[in-house]
């Protein structure tokens, strides 16, 4: 009751803000970064078309740098198409971005997480990002208070690169304020985050009864066994509490990826994997029938997982997709073939060559597939031949998995495998550049990846916001889960788990 009673009031809130535009912007900036949005989307939509028509029609709205910031970001990650030109009168005579923005230190943040959304050819935002970065940085070395921890993290995790509910606990305690509404916010995060986490605790406990009852760990004995890694893919991926169902059965074609991934690279010899590939292509008994007995219990866990998906989705939403889903992992077995094809002939392909067949070979499109179909929006012919296809929103977010798996400063805890790397062969390809060269190369390469990424979640696109969003978190994600340290683990990742699952935030 209390809870319900909580958000009554913020409802109330974001109503009554009216023609305060700052006001408005600040608020849904906090609902977000709270993790708490997915209780308000019909009221922001609200404010933010107000503020669209707004954007685009008044010009004398943007006399306060912050608002201006804040206002393009948020209209910007909800799909809304506003014109980088808005920033052009922060330019001087010459052309050059102005002197006393310096001065701003919220308002430099506010261009500096706005410059996240750049899409090719906006020079503008390239140029805020750099002026306020620089400025940022400058700034930080010589303060060392609050307001320093909160620009080193902005710097750090912008929020469009960021995952909301990741971010959540920490923004809590620098989220203060004198306004009225900022405690009932406080209090209602508060206890969303714990109700959230009992939700998330019994996903963990259906995951890892699925994996020990499909006994796929105790048979691949040279396979990984990390369940509830894997579910933290869905866990960021959809952060909708309500999507409770939908994660616990994405993380089924996620382990198989895993485990698909580990019989390519670590266990199985080339002649084996040429039939295997061959029975995923065929997916016909007959095939099945001339594998290695450890092939045959992992492709029927695969054929297993397929059937049951796919009648789960027929009866949730009316359409078979068995004929995508068999597509795509068949696509999947392809791509790792033709890596374990390069390693037995120690062949090192050209970058570009490495890095087409790498986005495929992420695993990205056969999971998002799934995802597509499990969330049930807008499945239509049209769609299903889309998304088939690996289209641009799928194969960006492949692209930065791709390279920051390859960036990798080690690899897996439980995983010595043999998949090449786009920094090998940009190094081959171009002899004489040192590997901080190649880093920043790829560097290079995620950020404009991530431009292209930006351009596909503007509306208009075929898909729906749910899908979008979660396009968007995988490519959030990734960093996580391919930092690795010394020791081979992931501290950010082990962190965050323990804070999302099992900590409680006491009010």
């Amino acid at each position: 009751m209390e809870h319900a009673q909580k958000l009554e009031e913020v409802r109330r809130a974001l109503k009554e803000v009216g023609e305060d535009t700052l006001e408005a912007l600040l608020m849904i900036d906090a609902i977000q970064r709270l993790g708490i949005d997915y209780h308000f989307h019909g009221e922001i939509e609200v404010v933010l078309q107000r503020l669209h028509t707004k954007f685009n029609t008044v010009s004398d709205c943007h006399n306060n740098l912050y608002e201006l910031a804040l206002g393009f970001r948020l209209l910007r990650q909800e799909g809304y198409y506003v014109s980088a030109d808005v920033f052009n009168n922060l330019k001087d005579t010459e052309g050059k971005l102005q002197e006393k923005l310096s001065e701003d230190i919220k308002g430099l943040m506010g261009l500096y997480e706005a410059s996240q959304l750049c899409i090719k050819g906006e020079d503008i935002l390239e140029e805020i990002g750099n002026f306020s970065s620089q400025l940022l940085n400058a700034w930080n070395t010589h303060n060392d208070h609050s307001q320093a921890r909160i620009v080193r993290n902005t710097l750090g995790h912008p929020h469009h690169k960021s995952l909301a509910r990741f971010m959540a606990k920490s923004f809590l305690s620098d989220f203060q304020g004198t306004d009225g509404w900022v405690n009932v916010f406080r209090e209602l995060a508060k206890m969303d985050f714990n109700v959230v986490k009992s939700i998330h605790q019994k996903e963990m406990l259906q995951v890892s009864k699925w994996w020990k009852d499909l006994g796929l760990a105790k048979e691949l004995k040279f396979a990984r066994n990390q369940p509830l890694k894997w579910y933290m893919w869905p866990l960021a991926v959809l952060p909708d509490p309500s999507l409770s169902e939908q994660r616990v059965e994405l993380t089924k074609p996620i382990s198989l990826v895993y485990i698909i991934d580990d019989i390519f690279d670590v266990h199985g010899t080339l002649d084996e994997l040429t039939l295997f590939t061959e029975a995923v292509n065929r997916w016909e008994y007959a095939a099945v029938e001339q594998l290695p007995d450890y092939m045959k219990i992992c492709f029927n866990a695969l054929n297993g997982i397929t059937n049951e998906i796919s009648s789960k989705v027929y009866n949730d939403h009316g359409w078979n997709p068995m004929e995508s889903l068999r597509k795509a992992w068949a696509c999947l077995c392809n791509a790792f073939l033709v890596e374990a094809k390069w390693f037995a002939d120690g062949h090192v392909p050209k970058a570009d060559e490495y890095l087409k067949n790498g986005v495929i070979s992420s695993g990205v499109h056969v999971v998002l597939v799934h995802m597509f179909f499990l969330l049930g929006h807008g499945i239509t012919k049209r769609n299903v031949d889309i998304v088939d296809d690996f289209p641009e929103i799928i194969s960006s977010v492949a692209k930065i998995l791709r390279l920051w798996d390859d960036l990798g400063s080690a690899k897996d805890e439980n995983q010595d495998g043999h998949d090449g790397s786009y920094l090998e062969c940009y190094m081959k390809e171009k002899p004489g550049t040192s590997i901080e060269n190649a880093r920043c190369h790829v560097m290079h390469t995620i950020s404009e990846t991530w431009k292209s990424l930006n351009n596909e979640c503007l509306a208009p696109n075929p898909f729906s916001t749910c899908f979008t969003k979660a396009c968007l978190n995988v490519a959030r994600m990734v960093p996580l889960m391919y930092s690795y340290d010394d020791n081979r683990c992931l501290p950010s990742l082990e962190e965050h788990m323990k804070s999302l699952v099992y900590e409680s935030v006491s009010s």
